[in-house]
Formats: C-alpha cells, sequence, structure tokens
C-alpha cells in the first residue's frame, strides 16, 4: 500500500492516524486532492462508513475516466487500471448476485462493553448474549487486525482493504471491477465475478467458508422489540452469521442456511429470515441493499430446506456431543464437535433446529488441560474455558477436540501417496495399520503410538513427521525414497535379529514400545550387520562408491553400521558423498544421506553383549507359588505397607519370564516381567510390610513391583530363583551370597572415562561385590571409603577408597535411588562395636582417626588435657554427627572446643560394645597388668595383643600411639604418664575405677609403646620433632595456618599447572617436606613422567599482587604456608627459564650484577607509601651480601642498602602501581631484628625479558650459594620417596575430583605420604 493511495487514505481515516486535513492521491501523472472533515473513528455512524465507501467509489471511478487513453483490450486496460481498483460491485444478474461478498478491510474500533443478556427459551428471535465476557477471554492482537479474515484468493487482484496480508496479492490477469451505480451499494460489498471462491480448503487461514455477501444490517432483537441493534452480517453457503461488530471473528448467531424456509420481504426496507420456529427480522439500509440481501438469500437456501426435511436433526455429522459449562455462565452450552470445527448451541432443541450461537474453527486451536474437570480451548482471538460434568468426560471431550485439531491441520495427499506401497500402510514397529507417522532419517513409516517412543529417543536419532501435517518436508525425492524402501525392505535391515519374544503388536504397552523402539533404533540391536562392519576405512570408500548408483537400501545398511557421511571422497569437485551423489544424478541418494548428515548412530559398544543376549538361550529356571503383591509404583516405597494393601497372586518364573495370574487357574497372566526387564532385586529387612518377609522388583520401564510371603523358606526360594533368571553366568558367583540388594548398573573407571560399561553389583553387608565386564570379583568396602557422594544432580554416585574409584551412573532414576540410599546406609556407622564404625585405610574408626588428629594439632599445648571435661550438650551432638556420618564431619580449630573433642574420644571408648579390649579378654589384660616382672609383663602384651582383632588391634595403637606423644610434652599440658593413665583405665576397661589394674595396664603400654607396638625408633622420633615444629607454628598463631585433614595432617591445596578447581589436588604436608618433595608428590599422582629437561617447580602465587615466585627445591613448605594469605596458593608448573638461567651463571666468573633498573617503592606492605605510579632510574649493585642502590652510575654512596639474605624476589608486578615495562620484579625485604620488625615491598623494572632473567638467577644463587637446581634433577627426589600403588585389584587409579578430561591423564587420588603424621608406625 503506497502512500497518499486511495487504500491508504481511507485506512488512515479509520485508524484516526490523521486529523481533519487536506490529503493527497496520486494515480499516475495526476494527482487529486481530498479534504477530509470530522472523520473520527471514535464518532463513526452509518453516515461516515457509507461515506467512505462513496468516497472511496467515486474516487476510483474519477481516476478510470481522468486516464489519458481506455482501451477495451485486456492487456491496454490492465496498464491503465489504477493500482487499487473499485471495490464494489453491483450485481448485473441473478447469478451475479450470488457471488460471495468481500468485506470491508476490518480496522480497529472501540472494543464494545460485553454484556450477559438472559438465555430465556421464550425468545422468538434467538439472539445470543456475549457468552465469551466470563468464559472466554480476549487475546489482544497486534496493529495487524486478527478478526475473522476472508479467504485469500490464489488468482485474484484484491486490494489491500480486502487483502489479509495488507498487500495487492498479484494475478496475471486481472480484472477492472467497473460499476454501475456503485453509490447506491453502500452498505454491502461484493466479490467479482471472477474472484468468487467455490471451495474452501485447509489450507486457507480463514475461520469459515468463503463468504457470499457481508454487510451492515439493523437486527430486530428477542421479543419483537421496537427498537433494532445493528449488526455486521456474513453470508456463506453453510451458515448466516451475525456479529457485534465488522472485526468480531465468533459470532452472536448462526443460521443454517439448511434450516431456513423462507426469506420474504416485509415492511419498510425490512426482511425476514424464517426458519421452522423462529423469525430473523433484519432491516437494510437502502431498498436495493434489501433487495440483494433477499435474493441472494434465496438462491442460497433453494432446495437446501428439501433435504434437510428428509434427515431429522442437525445436518452436522458430529464427532462428539453433550453438554458444557462455559466458566462463568450460569447455564450450560450444548457443544458439537463435527470434523474440525466445534459448534456451541443454547441447548439441544435449537441444535436440533440449526440455530446456534457460533463456530471455532480447530485449525488455530489448542487444548490442553486446567484442573479436574476443566479445560481451556485457546485461539488466537479468544479462550473458551470449559467444564465438562466429570472427569472422565473431560478427557473424552480433550481427545475429541484434539483429533479436530488433527483432522484440521491434516492433508491426506502424502499419506495416500506413501500407503500406494503395501508394506508402508503397516507400522514398521508393531504393524498397526494406516500410519501417519514416518522416521524420515530412519525411511520408516509408523503408528502414531510408537512415533510418540521415537520422539523420545531425539531427533539425533529419530526425526520424526507427520504424513498429514508436515506437508512442507515432503519433497518428491523423499516420497520416492519411501516408495522405493518400503517398511519391508527396509526391516530386512532394522530388524534382521528380532526375537520373537520381544516382537511388537498393535496392542503393546508404552513401556514395551519403548524398550523395543530403543533396541531397534539407538542400540541397533536387531539391524543386519554389513560385512564391513567395524572397518570404519572400508565403510567409508563403500559409501562413496554406492552413492553413485541407485541401491539405496545398501547405502542405509552402509551409513546404520558405521559409515562417516561427512567422509572425504578425495575428490577435490566432490569432497563428500552428498556432493558426489548429487553430481551423478542420485537424488534419492541425496536426500537419504541430507537427512543423516548429524545422526548419532546405534551404539557399537553394547554389540557384543547384544549378539550374547540374542543367541544363548536362556537361563532354564522354573518355580512357582503363591505371593502377596501390591499394585507397582513408580516411585521408591518410604511407609510399611500393611497387610491390607496385598493381593494373593499366583506367581510363576518360566522360560526367563517372571509372571503373576489372578490364581493358580488363570491361564492369562496378569503380568509379567521378562528377565531382561529385571534390572534390580532388592530384599527388605524382616517385618519392614505387613508380610514378614518381602522384596522388591525394578523394571526397566521405571516401574517397582513389591511381592511378600510370611513363609521365610519360601521368601529365600523365590529371591534364588528370580535372581537366577537374570543374573548372567559371568556374574554368578553373586548368587551364593546372601545379597540385601543385586542388580545390574552402568558404571565407569581406569583412565578412560568416556566409556560406559555394565557392572553386575551384589550389597551385602557393608561390602560391595562387583563384576565389571569379563573382570574378576572386586570388593569395595564401604565403611573404608575415603569419599562417598552423589554427584552431578543426584545422577553419578561416587565411591573412593584407597587407589581406586569407581563411578556408578544413573540409568535409571528408580532402581538409581535405591542402590544410592543402600549404599550410603551400609557405608555409615553399622553399629557401637569397634568392626562396625567407619574405617581409614589402617583399619582404624574415622572417629578415632578425627579426634587424635585435632588434639595432636590444637590441643598438645592444653593444660589438663582429658582431664577436663567439655560442655555436655556440645559432646552429644558432635556424637550424633560422628555417628550419623563420620567422614562428612571435620573438626575445625575455632569451631568446636579442644576439651569437647577429647570428652567425646573418652565417651565413645566407654559407650564401645565389648570395650577395646574385648570383653572376652579384658580381665586377662588385667590380669598381665598385675605381673610383677616387667619382661614377663611386656611379653604378654605382646602376646594378647596379637589375639585382639584386626580393627581393636589398629585402634589401641593409634591411640597408645596418641597418649605416647601427650605425655612427652606434659611440661606443656601436665598429662604426665600417671595422669593419663588414671583417665584412660576406667575409660578403656570400662571399668569404675576401682581396679587399679586398669590405669596400670595403660600406663605400662604408655610407657613400653615401642617394644609392644615394636616401633621404629627412628620412624617416631621424626614424628615428635613434626610434632614439635606444629608447636612452634602455633606460637605464632597466624589466622591464616592451614586447615587439617580428619587425621591430623595439614592439608594443602596444590594447583597444576593453573588453578582451577579440576586440577585442584589436597596434599598432606609433614613439616619436613621441601618444595621438591611437594613437586614429586603431585606428579606421581598425576602420573606425570619427568624428563630430564623439564624444570618442575613449585610457585608461590599471590593473586592479590599478581606475582609469582618458584620455591627453591629445598625450601620447606610449612613456614610458606604459614606466612601466605588468603589470596595466595601454591601451582605446580614447569619453569620455562630455569634452563636458560643455568646457562647464564655457569658462564659468569662470580655471583654479582650491576646496571640500571627504574625503581618505585611502597614504604609498607599495606600501601601507606608513596603513591603508586611512580618510578625512577636507578643503579644498582648486587653482590654476595647485600643489594645497594644508586641515585646514577657516578654516586659514590648508596641511597639504600639492603641484606641479601632478608629479600624475597618475586616475579611480576601488580598493573595497579603502573610499571613502565612489563618485565619486572616485586621485592620484599623482611628485617629479621626482633627489636624493631620492619617489612617493604617495592618495584624493580627491566628494559627486557632477558635482562630480568639475570637479574633474578643472580638472586638466587647468591641466596641459595650457587645451588640453584639439583645436580641429578627431581630423579632423586623421586627415587627417594615410596610412590604409591597404581593398581589395586583389577581398577586402576583415577582421582578424587576434577573432570574427565583430566581424570583420564591421571592416577592416584588420595595417596598416603610416607612423612604423614599418623602412619602405621612399626
Amino acid at each position: 500500500m503506497k502512500h497518499g493511495s486511495i487504500d491508504y487514505l481511507i485506512l488512515m481515516v479509520f485508524n484516526q492516524t490523521y486529523t481533519c486535513g487536506e490529503y493527497s492521491v496520486s494515480y499516475g501523472s495526476f494527482r487529486l486532492i481530498v479534504i477530509c472533515e470530522c472523520v473520527s473513528r471514535w464518532t463513526c455512524d452509518r453516515w461516515t462508513y457509507k461515506s467512505i465507501f462513496r468516497l472511496r467509489a467515486e474516487i476510483s471511478t474519477l481516476f478510470l475516466s481522468s486516464s489519458p487513453t481506455k482501451l477495451a483490450t485486456d492487456e491496454i486496460q490492465k496498464d491503465q487500471t489504477p493500482q487499487v481498483p473499485p471495490r464494489i460491485r453491483t450485481p448485473q444478474t441473478a447469478e451475479d448476485a450470488h457471488q460471495p461478498a468481500l468485506p470491508a478491510r476490518r480496522l480497529t474500533q472501540p472494543a464494545f462493553e460485553s454484556r450477559l443478556d438472559s438465555l430465556d427459551d421464550c425468545s422468538d428471535d434467538y439472539e445470543e448474549p456475549d457468552l465469551f465476557y466470563p468464559g472466554a477471554h480476549r487475546i489482544n492482537t497486534p496493529d495487524r487486525d486478527m478478526s475473522l479474515q476472508v479467504p485469500v484468493q490464489a488468482k485474484g487482484y484484491y486490494s489491500s482493504l480486502y487483502s489479509d496480508d495488507e498487500q495487492l496479492d498479484e494475478d496475471d490477469d486481472p480484472s477492472p471491477w467497473l460499476d454501475e451505480g456503485m453509490g447506491s451499494l453502500a452498505g454491502s460489498v461484493y466479490l467479482p465475478k471472477s474472484g468468487r471462491r467455490t471451495l474452501t480448503t485447509k489450507d486457507d487461514s480463514s475461520q469459515h467458508a468463503a463468504v457470499i455477501k457481508m454487510g451492515w444490517l439493523d437486527k430486530n432483537p428477542p421479543q419483537g422489540a421496537l427498537y433494532y441493534q445493528r449488526r455486521w452480517v456474513k453470508l456463506d453457503v453453510d451458515y448466516l452469521r451475525y456479529f457485534d461488530n465488522d472485526k468480531e471473528v465468533y459470532s452472536k448467531g448462526i443460521i443454517s442456511t439448511a434450516f431456513i424456509t423462507n426469506v420474504t420481504s416485509v415492511g419498510e426496507l425490512k426482511f425476514e429470515v424464517v426458519t421452522n420456529n423462529r423469525r430473523f427480522i433484519f432491516r437494510a439500509e437502502s431498498e436495493v441493499e434489501r433487495s440483494g440481501w433477499v435474493t441472494v438469500l434465496q438462491d442460497c437456501t433453494r432446495g437446501r430446506h428439501l433435504r434437510s426435511t428428509m434427515n431429522l436433526g442437525s445436518p452436522l455429522s458430529s464427532d462428539f456431543q453433550g453438554y458444557l459449562e462455559l466458566r462463568g455462565l450460569r447455564s450450560k452450552l450444548y457443544t458439537v464437535v463435527a470434523s474440525d470445527k466445534v459448534f456451541l448451541y443454547k441447548n439441544i432443541e435449537d441444535y436440533r433446529l440449526g440455530v446456534g450461537i457460533t463456530s471455532i474453527e480447530m485449525n488455530v486451536g489448542n487444548v490442553k488441560d486446567t484442573d479436574r474437570r476443566g479445560f481451556d480451548l485457546t485461539t488466537p482471538y479468544r479462550i473458551f474455558s470449559f467444564i465438562a460434568e466429570s472427569e472422565q468426560l473431560r478427557e473424552q471431550w480433550v481427545e475429541a477436540m484434539r483429533v479436530a485439531i488433527d483432522e484440521a491441520l491434516s492433508n491426506s495427499e502424502v499419506a495416500e501417496r506413501i500407503w500406494a506401497e503395501p508394506s508402508n500402510s503397516l507400522c514398521a514397529d508393531c504393524e498397526a495399520p494406516q500410519p501417519e507417522w514416518a522416521a524420515i532419517n530412519l525411511c520408516v513409516v509408523v503408528c502414531k503410538r510408537c512415533a510418540g517412543e521415537h520422539r523420545g529417543l531425539g531427533p539425533s536419532i529419530s526425526k520424526i513427521r507427520s504424513l498429514k501435517m508436515d506437508r512442507k518436508v515432503w519433497t518428491e525425492e523423499l516420497i520416492q525414497v519411501f516408495l522405493l524402501l518400503g517398511n519391508e525392505r527396509v526391516n530386512s535391515f532394522w530388524a534382521a535379529n528380532v526375537p520373537p519374544s520381544e516382537a511388537l503388536t498393535p496392542s503393546s504397552c508404552s513401556e514395551e514400545r519403548r524398550r523395543f523402539i530403543t533396541n531397534k533404533y539407538r542400540q541397533g540391536k536387531y539391524r543386519k550387520y554389513h560385512p564391513l562392519y567395524g572397518n570404519q576405512g572400508e565403510l567409508n570408500n563403500a559409501l562413496c562408491i554406492n552413492v553413485q548408483c541407485s541401491d539405496v537400501l545398501e547405502t542405509l545398511s552402509l551409513v546404520f553400521c558405521g559409515a562417516d557421511v561427512n567422509c572425504s571422497t578425495g575428490m577435490t569437485s566432490w569432497p563428500t558423498a552428498l556432493s558426489l551423489a548429487i553430481a551423478h544424478s542420485q537424488l534419492l541418494q541425496a536426500e537419504l544421506i541430507s537427512h543423516n548428515l548429524n545422526t548419532e548412530l546405534p551404539r557399537s559398544e553394547v554389540i557384543e553383549s547384544m549378539e550374547a543376549r540374542h543367541y544363548s538361550a536362556p537361563p532354564c529356571v522354573s518355580h512357582n507359588g503363591f505371593l502377596f503383591k501390591t499394585a507397582s509404583m513408580a516411585r521408591a516405597i518410604t511407609e510399611r505397607k500393611g497387610k491390607e494393601e496385598f493381593s494373593r497372586r499366583w506367581c510363576t518364573v518360566n522360560d526367563g519370564t517372571f509372571s503373576y495370574y489372578e490364581s493358580d487357574k488363570n491361564s492369562n497372566p496378569n503380568g509379567a516381567l521378562k528377565a531382561s526387564e529385571i534390572v534390580c532385586l532388592a530384599v527388605d529387612a524382616p517385618e519392614r510390610h505387613g508380610y514378614d518377609h518381602t522384596f522388591e522388583l525394578y523394571s526397566e520401564s521405571e516401574r517397582l513391583y513389591l511381592f511378600g510371603t510370611d513363609d521365610r523358606d519360601g521368601h529365600k526360594e523365590w529371591v534364588k530363583s528370580i535372581a537366577k533368571s537374570f543374573i548372567p553366568p559371568s556374574a554368578e558367583p553373586l548368587l551364593k551370597l546372601a545379597f540385601e540388594r543385586i542388580g545390574r548398573l552402568k558404571c565407569k573407571d581406569g583412565l578412560n572415562l568416556q566409556t560406559s560399561k555394565v557392572g553386575w553389583f551384589a550389597l551385602v553387608g557393608s561390602t560391595l561385590h562387583a563384576y565389571l565386564d569379563d573382570s574378576q570379583e572386586e570388593e569395595i568396602q564401604l565403611r573404608k571409603l575415603n569419599e562417598l557422594s552423589i554427584q552431578q544432580d543426584n545422577k553419578v554416585l561416587v565411591l573412593v577408597e584407597r587407589g581406586r574409584t569407581l563411578y556408578i551412573e544413573g540409568e535409571r532414576k528408580l532402581d538409581f535411588s535405591g542402590w544410592c540410599g543402600a549404599i550410603q546406609a551400609a557405608a555409615g556407622c553399622g553399629g557401637d562395636t569397634l568392626s562396625q564404625q567407619q574405617l581409614t585405610e589402617t583399619d582404624i574408626p574415622v572417629i578415632v582417626h578425627s579426634c587424635i588428629g585435632y588434639i595432636t594439632q590444637c590441643g598438645l599445648t592444653s593444660e589438663g588435657i582429658y582431664r577436663k571435661s567439655g560442655v555436655n550438650s556440645r559432646v552429644t551432638m558432635l556424637c550424633e554427627k560422628f555417628r550419623q556420618d563420620a567422614r562428612r564431619v571435620h573438626l575445625r580449630e575455632g569451631e568446636h572446643q579442644v576439651d569437647d573433642v577429647s570428652t567425646m574420644l573418652k565417651r565413645f571408648f566407654r559407650n564401645l560394645e565389648e570395650g577395646l579390649f574385648t570383653s572376652e579378654e579384658a580381665s586377662t589384660w588385667l590380669n598381665a597388668a598385675a605381673i610383677q616382672d616387667e619382661s614377663k609383663k611386656i611379653s604378654q602384651f605382646k602376646l594378647l595383643l596379637d589375639r585382639l582383632p584386626c580393627v581393636n588391634k589398629a585402634t589401641l595403637q593409634a591411640l597408645i600411639n596418641h597418649l605416647y606423644c601427650v605425655q612427652r610434652f606434659s611440661e606443656l599440658n601436665q598429662m604426665n604418664l600417671h595422669n593419663l593413665a588414671i583417665v584412660f583405665g576406667p575409660t578403656l576397661f570400662q571399668s569404675d575405677g576401682k581396679d587399679t589394674n586398669a590405669s596400670r595396664a595403660i600406663e605400662d603400654l604408655i610407657q613400653h609403646y615401642t617394644f609392644i607396638f615394636e616401633v621404629d625408633e627412628q620412624q617416631l622420633k621424626k614424628q615428635l620433632e613434626e610434632i614439635s615444629l606444629i608447636i612452634k607454628v602455633r606460637e605464632k598463631s597466624s589466622p591464616n595456618f592451614p586447615s587439617t585433614e580428619p587425621g591430623g595432617h595439614f592439608i594443602c591445596t596444590v594447583y597444576l599447572e593453573e588453578k582451577k578447581d579440576t586440577a585442584e589436588q589436597h596434599v598432606k604436608i609433614p613439616g619436613s617436606m621441601t618444595a621438591a618433595e611437594l613437586t614429586c608428590e603431585i606428579l606421581d599422582r598425576r602420573n606425570i613422567r619427568v624428563k630430564s629437561k623439564d624444570y618442575w617447580n613449585c610457585w608461590e602465587v599471590s593473586d592479590k599482587e599478581e606475582m609469582e615466585r618458584p620455591l627453591h627445591y629445598q625450601e620447606r613448605v610449612l613456614p610458606i604456608l604459614h606466612s601466605i594469605g588468603t589470596d595466595s596458593h601454591l601451582l605446580i608448573k614447569k619453569h620455562l627459564a630455569m634452563e636458560a638461567m643455568m646457562l647464564y651463571l655457569a658462564s659468569k666468573v662470580d655471583a654479582s650484577k650491576h646496571g640500571m633498573m627504574k625503581f618505585g617503592e611502597e614504604r609498607s606492605i599495606l600501601g601507606l607509601g608513596r603513591s603508586a605510579g611512580i618510578f625512577h632510574d636507578r643503579y644498582f649493585i648486587l653482590n654476595s651480601n647485600s643489594l645497594r642502590l644508586y641515585k646514577e652510575v657516578r654516586s659514590n654512596t648508596p641511597e639504600r642498602d639492603w641484606a641479601v639474605k632478608n629479600l624475597r624476589v618475586y616475579i611480576g608486578i601488580k598493573k595497579k602501581v603502573r610499571p613502565p615495562t612489563c618485565w619486572g620484579l616485586t621485592v620484599l625485604y623482611e628485617s629479621k631484628k626482633q627489636e624493631k620488625q620492619k617489612r617493604q615491598q617495592w618495584y624493580l623494572c627491566c628494559d627486557s625479558q632477558s635482562e630480568m632473567r639475570e637479574w633474578y638467577a643472580t638472586f638466587l644463587s647468591i641466596q641459595y650459594d650457587g645451588n640453584v637446581w639439583p645436580q641429578d634433577g627431581l630423579q632423586q627426589t623421586r627415587v627417594s620417596r615410596v610412590l604409591p600403588d597404581t593398581r589395586h585389584g583389577n581398577v586402576s587409579l583415577i582421582p578424587l575430583r576434577g573432570s574427565e578430561n583430566e581424570m583420564r591423564n591421571s592416577v592416584a587420588a588420595f595417596s598416603q605420604d610416607p612423612l604423614a603424621l599418623f602412619r602405621d608406625v612399626r
């Protein structure tokens, strides 16, 4: 629509875009000035509308008459016809009068206030109130009018006032619409004869059939009132409809033309429409208009009434009908779903008489449930909120309307063509007739139910499309592919090995369909393997050769057996298989390949197990009898099930299928579970439910089945038989165990974390037995795990013990949650004996390990340790936390009190069931303590020690070792040998303290600790030295003191190569550990091999100061941890400049250097000195004793003089100080004088990287007397250390944390340091 055109002018008048004034209208070389006065859409009445149409017609006529030439031929007339032709045409004959009327463009008008009139049955006229006010919500539309549209002609020349998209539709042969006496027909609009549309299809966006005539009429309201109501009236071949205004989509009333018995003129400008029991009176604006309406209505209804009288009732062919309540109305409406429409009637009588309220086209509808009985029918124009009479009827209504939507959107042309191939008329998966869906990349035609399961596979596996609705995708080539292949030929590949027991039928349930379709297309379980399968190169070559011929089935087989559709052909002109097929005019081949460019191929890793499962005979297990069963569930059982919830069923296990029947006399089972569907069997604790003995079965379809019996022996037999039916022979030893839970899970382990494998697991007490692939049985002691956690949104269970990590994946939520709960419970504290506690790798209870470690670090200098009691409430709370999960409790200074921890440790031993010395041997220990001969006493203690259980012996040794260390520092804590014996004697022997032998026994054990426990005195000496270092460090009381591990070791977070979560390592730091040892520790964990020219180094990195410093290989790590702040960390990475530095130092005669550098200073590390960003050129001299600063080269007296031993030099300068170059050093000076401690920080900038490297190398050489790097590199340090085991059982070591890519390249998770504080000292 052009600016200034007639349409543009009138549209602007309607929309009140322009105000009153002069407007120009152009046509060719002519311009017409139109004066518009007082035309406002808010004040539009009949005169205004009539005037606008008259103005439109007159201007059009003027344009035509003003044309310079006017020829009779179509070609000349086409050239001279105005761009916007006249809209009004007077019918010349009766036949012309029948032409469908095209409405004027419906423009925005003010919304009328909705009314809710009475639904009075006795009204003579049918004027339905605005029923959409309470129950149907108007949807606000954009500027483009969303009201009922007239169909756009495929071939027609319509102006923008008629066009749906506000643009002119072009035609090869447009006909001008010339009028005679147009001014007399201002109220109605006709379609020209050439533009008449006699048939509508579902491809149209129109809401109703083609409109024959439309216009404004006055309608007599109900009960014959004297006033008339203005109505917009439309007539099509089936219905006469009237609306509140011309922009409404849904009518106030509809009258079926099949029930109109008579149409006659009555009175002045009026005419009546008569049905069997109603009269509808309308009034036109002119006699000509009335005559036109009467003529059109008579012609439209002629003969239709005679046909309708032959069939009683409504002519609608109803699919579903009944009463529905429109939310908000007091009355129910009779609703009819017919084909692709929904009709609303006041009652069933009106439905039978053909007089209704409105109709709804379902091609723009959507249905969704809202509550128990309600549902919404949503269209772009309104929302109809319906309420059914019952929940069951609501489901039927929703289904009927959804079928109507499908019918409205469907087109059967493609389906009919596809079905022309006989095998395509049956579903490729279940053989249901007339399938209406297809997987266009898999080339199979499937039914609606199977299509839903295909859609669940995702578009990367199955691109499911409708034969009737997805018309655009069905190119001629794709249709020919389906006709050429057909379901029968395609299934010769996809379903070549389907066992009869797994085949689908049209009546198969959703679970069976999902399992079968997943196996068929995702897993490729039933496919026919190509002879070249497994040889990628040959497959690709075969594909490139085959796409040049017409064998499409062979291409399908190659692609889904692993050929790469994106492989290189080796030809520059046609680099891919797709381009090669197009070049050889194989369009069907190209169509197939184009739909599989990104298809996920069937999983290859399951082929071996799939083949074994296919062709191996099912286990020969047979058992039957009565069991009690509850209804199957989709969630875990959290409550006790009473006997009343169980039903008695006859159950059988036979030929790999577990079936249950109503009784032993029934031949058809109520349900069945194939052995391949059972993924887990869980045995419940006795009396958990109403029946004494119960078990749970979990299926692949996420269902849980609970069975029970009171017969203990029968219960065992059932569990054994069912387990034997689904456990494979490779994991058959699991059946010999008294398991609580058994089944299959997916897991990952070793260095290859990309591929999951199926493992068979059995949980027995606190031990998890596993068979991974064909490996030997693995045992995981759950109470000895270093870590047990659920990660990745509850989808992965991580089990970490010394030297191994296992990742169990949650393939199915239901049985995985059961496994997680059972494993977590088994890994927790199982009772009050030592053996039932959560244990460390050395068989020490975690609670004892944690308490000893915490007190060693934080409490050895606490006066009266173990003699003073903690706060009872805090001790009780702490005990409960350890009982729930000791691994998750981390004792931290400031958060926990020393006396609380020591009291908890004593309480643990006092309340221990059977005691530390066991109830059988406790008296023997006391008797041994009474022996006077020391040598005999020690020998007796050693004998009794060997008779203790493993856990008791390890725990006793750890405790006595701890008490030995406590008494060695009695000058600080006032707890000597005798005091400790008095406290722990009655505690460990659980006595009342009256028997002095208890205290004497503990005193002897502590005093003769090295002899009784055969401890290496050198190792014990080193341990005491480490404790002394801890005490000295603590005396300085730094808030940044490193954290501790439950065992008392200092824990330092060290990063490898870069600081990120996946690169962090938690390392136990003894006081004697050097930077080289720490570096080797990290490299050992990650299995990184050190080459001769690799200078791996430990770096101290300060994020805040933007600087870093490589630690000297002999530098102790613990003091560094004490000195650095929270914004610093340790990083292991290569020192890339080390080789250049060593070459430079080797070339120097003496260790000294001098030269110019730019100097910037901060007088205090707190930033109290000069402002940042000021650097000056200064001359420096560095020798073996000092670093001197001179103002210039010729200066004799230094401005500054620093001792080199007090300098700590870092590489890098923070950007905040604005260094003049990027090659700088940050120097930290700290005075060692106690009386006047002084700390300064300043900066040195060099002109080049090599210069900076030379200065730094000189600093390092002077500070460490030329010993910059070990002569033998890190190899000597590596050899001197005891490396952790690299394997445990048959599972490779992998780290505790980190991404899968990182884990793949690493080996150690939490290896023990031989210098650690609390190893097994002997």
